[in-house]
Formats: C-alpha cells, sequence, structure tokens
C-alpha cells in the first residue's frame, strides 16, 4: 500500500530527503512543510511551520498522511511527535523522529553528557555549568588543560561549541556564552576536555531496540580551507571515510551505537527515527562529541546519495516492527558534497541576491537548495547557506572534482565555497588512514 510522506523543513537536508522519497515506488503523494524552491519541484510546498503540532496534524489529516519525516532538530525539541501521538486519528502516522523526551539527547548537551556517563558511552571528561555558576566554572577552566572545548547546551544552529587555546580565551568565551552570546542556548555550558583524532559522522535508522547503519561521512565545519575561521553549519562533507574500516565500524556499533540504545531503554525513553553520533577516533577507540536526533546537513546531502536501499521502505519496515529485516545496500562510487553560502557567512550577510543556475547538471551530479526563495520567479538568495552540490564518481577526487566544476557554474553576488572538503582525506594524506 502506497503512503503519503510529509518532510517537516525547508533545507538542504529536507531537499535531500525528498528526492531519496520522491524515488521509492512506496510513494503516494509527496509533501514538504514549508519546503523550498527545490522541494517544490519535487513535492507540494505546504504553508505552516514545522514547530507547530496544531499546522503539523492538520497536514496529517487533510492529506492522508501515512509517514511524518522531521529534517531539523527544533520541531522535535518543540514536542511535534509528542503532539502528532496525543492527537485522536483514526490512524496515527508512522514518525520519523523521536518525542521530545528522546530529543533531549541533542536538544541539552548537558542531559546527553550525563547520559553518557551513566550508560558507559566514551565521550570526554566535562562539567556543565550554569550561568549564576561563574566563578566555579572559572576555576574548574583553570584546571584544565588547553585546548578547552566549551559547548552552548541547547540548540544553537550548529554553531554553538568553541574551541580555545588556552586559559584567557577560555574565561573571556565563557563569559560570553554566559551573557548571551547563543541566546538561551548558553545558559548553560559544557566545558570539555580537548579530544585529539580524526572526526566521523554515523547514521542510524532505529526503532529503539533495532538499528539500520547507513553509509558514513565527514563533515567539514570551518568556513576556509584547511579547517580555518569560524564554525559554520557545514561548508561540505564527504562519503565513504577511509578511515571507517570494518573493523573501526563494528567497534562504534558495540561501543557506541548499542551501549546508546540500551541505555534509552534502561532510562524508559521511547525512540524511533533517525539518531547521529558525532564522534572522534581516538588511539583508543570512538568518543562521542554529540548526539543528533536526525540527520545532519549537509552530511544527509552527501549520504543518502549513496543509500541503494528505499528510504521510504525503510520506514514503513520501522513502523510494523520489521526492521531488523531491511538489509542496508550502500552504492560503492564516493560523494563529494560542496556547500555555496552567502558572501560574510557565518557572520552578517546579505539576502536576495540572484541565483543562476547552469542549464544542464550533469549526469551524477545534483543540486539541493538550502536557503533560497522564489520571487516573481526568480531565485534569489535566503540563507547562509544557499545551495549543496553533490556528486557521485568512482572516487573521492572525481567526486570533489566534479562538485567544484558545478560549484562554478553557478552564480550568484558573494558566492563563497570551500574547494579542500575531502582532500585530506585523499591517498597520501595524513588522514586517510587510521589514527594508530
Amino acid at each position: 500500500m502506497k503512503k503519503n510522506v510529509l518532510v517537516l523543513g525547508s533545507g538542504g537536508r529536507e531537499h535531500a530527503l525528498a528526492y531519496q522519497l520522491s524515488q521509492s515506488p512506496l510513494l503516494g503523494q509527496l509533501f514538504v512543510m514549508p519546503g523550498n524552491p527545490g522541494t517544490g519541484t519535487l513535492a507540494l510546498n505546504l504553508s505552516g511551520s514545522p514547530e507547530s503540532g496544531q499546522d503539523v496534524i492538520r497536514a496529517v489529516e487533510q492529506f492522508d498522511i501515512g509517514v511524518v519525516v522531521c529534517g531539523p532538530e527544533a520541531p522535535l525539541a518543540a514536542g511535534v511527535m509528542d503532539a502528532i501521538a496525543e492527537a485522536p486519528l483514526d490512524v496515527p502516522p508512522i514518525c520519523i523522529g523521536p518525542n521530545s523526551s528522546g530529543a533531549r539527547l541533542e536538544s541539552s548537551k548537558a542531559f546527553a553528557k550525563e547520559f553518557m556517563e551513566r550508560h558507559g558511552v566514551p565521550t570526554a571528561a566535562y562539567r556543565s555549568f550554569s550561568k549564576d555558576q561563574l566563578e566555579e566554572a572559572l576555576e574548574y577552566l583553570e584546571q584544565r588543560h588547553p585546548p578547552i572545548v566549551l559547548k552552548a547546551s541547547g540548540l544553537a544552529g550548529g554553531k554553538g561549541v568553541v574551541i580555545c587555546q588556552d586559559h584567557p580565551s577560555a574565561a573571556q568565551e565563557l563569559m560570553a556564552m554566559f551573557a548571551g552570546k547563543f541566546g538561551a542556548a548558553s545558559g548553560t555550558v559544557v566545558v570539555e576536555d580537548f579530544l585529539e583524532g580524526v572526526e566521523l559522522s554515523v547514521f542510524i535508522i532505529t526503532d529503539g531496540r533495532d538499528y539500520l547503519l547507513l553509509p558514513e561521512a565527514r563533515d567539514y565545519k570551518r568556513v576556509g580551507e584547511g579547517d580555518t575561521g569560524p564554525n559554520t553549519g557545514g561548508m561540505g562533507a564527504i562519503s565513504p571515510v577511509p578511515y571507517a574500516t570494518p573493523e573501526v565500524m563494528q567497534r562504534i556499533c558495540k561501543e557506541v551505537i548499542e551501549p546508546t540504545l540500551e541505555g534509552l531503554r534502561r532510562d524508559g525513553i521511547p525512540y524511533q527515527g533517525f539518531l547521529f553520533f558525532g564522534l572522534m577516533l581516538c588511539g583508543n577507540g570512538p568518543y562521542v562529541i554529540e548526539y543528533n536526533c536526525r540527520l545532519g546537513d549537509p552530511e544527509t546531502e552527501v549520504m543518502l546519495p549513496r543509500m541503494q536501499t528505499d528510504l521510504l521502505s525503510c520506514f514503513v519496515a520501522l513502523g510494523e516492527g520489521r526492521l531488523r529485516e531491511v538489509e542496508a545496500v550502500t552504492d560503492p562510487r564516493a560523494a563529494a558534497t560542496i556547500v555555496l553560502v552567502s558572501g560574510g557567512y557565518p557572520g552578517d550577510f546579505e539576502r536576495g541576491k540572484e541565483v543562476r543556475l547552469p542549464a544542464q547538471v550533469p549526469e551524477g551530479s545534483m543540486i539541493f537548495h538550502s536557503g533560497t526563495r522564489l520571487e516573481y520567479g526568480n531565485l534569489l538568495t535566503n540563507g547562509g547557506r544557499v545551495l549543496a552540490l553533490t556528486s557521485l564518481a568512482a572516487d573521492a577526487a572525481g567526486a570533489l572534482e566534479a562538485s567544484i566544476h558545478l560549484a562554478e557554474a553557478v552564480e550568484f553576488n558573494g558566492k563563497n565555497y570551500r574547494r579542500d572538503i575531502g582532500r585530506d582525506l585523499l591517498p597520501g594524506s595524513d588522514s586517510s588512514a587510521h589514527p594508530s
């Protein structure tokens, strides 16, 4: 039986989800709330707020939605999935995303760190402080060996993490965070030891017990080439990752994923949907940097195109308790995603710049809209991250070359992007092998 699907969100991640779902033979109609010009070519964009349970439930009823997929984190933290579960619906949809209880793994870094400590999930040493504990927090900073990592506990759009190289800058940054640098998100700050290693993004679909491992990725957060400059929401990603060997992935499953799911069960926290593990692979194994209760962005744009298993069939199997029967099949080709951003991002930037796309997109490449809008038929920039350009090729070098070529063909005033996404993982680079 075909399913009508509603995707919540408006960015590149949601465009990639819509793209993948649109190819499923199980799909009836596809809807995105509120969507963007890219999703509008694949689905019906709906007015309304993804964070409003009332708006989402109205759409579920009106369009006979069988599956609701939450893209961003804010609707999960706001309890949209709780609202759907509590609504008097004749046939409740399958919800891909946890309720607000499970979403605390992402919406509160302090909660997540306590959860990991309680259940033996490897993570960096830390302490959490509220803004009325400034003196205690400053004393703790002095006891730590730099670099020191400061994290806003709440949701900060992927920008609430600062790595400080010495004690004075850490103290200054801590006071700025408590003073509202990241708004309410930094009312509580996690002070964490710095981990030396290589980063890895790992994703699963889970019903809280069984899980399906998705293609891994490596995300690039800093705005400048060579990983310089401030953190952004993400400047690009690559998949597969050469140091994510079968042996490494087996350790991640046994030491990170399975203890996390067991911990959720022990704590009585129901969970279904995507779960993201931001990892640091150190010499002695994997450590969790953070959980996300949804797919990452731009990792989604690089990972989903490599997924050959029908995504919608995974969702249906999850809803019917058959997730363990699903086999994950991955395209052997490599994928590279480059994000085009507005000039000035992640600081101040202007919107409303006209975007000119190439007349033809080469085979194996795709354009995902992250921050665009249509005005009188013209495509305009409407965010810091504007477009995510993904290419598939036989190897990472070929995929990156194809995405750079596509990036050069897109035009808008102030366009900025990194040309080195994934180059550190190419054969011969220092990071291409698993750390010893």
